[in-house]
């Protein structure tokens, strides 16, 4: 069970982010969410959206820096992935 995060990629409204998930369940991301200070509008349905300045702070706390593609086949392993149009804020 691990939490992975990827590289910040994603241009959004001045800012890269990057995306935090659970090889594992939704319970487990949404706890270590929490501890690291993700608000819950960042959750997208399977994976929470985190800012590049946020990244330090979930690999300090335990989070596993992987690539993209790490983060999508790690969520259809653990059958959270989510088809796009339910990807959308939940």
């Amino acid at each position: 069970m691990a939490l992975l995060l990827d590289e910040a990629h994603w241009h959004w409204r001045g800012r890269l982010w990057c995306h935090l998930v659970s090889d594992h369940s939704l319970d487990e991301l949404h706890a270590f969410a929490e501890w690291i200070g993700a608000p819950r509008r960042a959750f997208q349905g399977d994976h929470y959206d985190i800012p590049d300045e946020a990244r330090p702070i979930a690999i300090e706390e335990g989070a596993l820096v992987v690539t993209s593609r790490e983060i999508v086949l790690a969520l259809y392993a653990a059958g959270l992935r989510l088809p796009p149009a339910q990807r959308a804020v939940v």
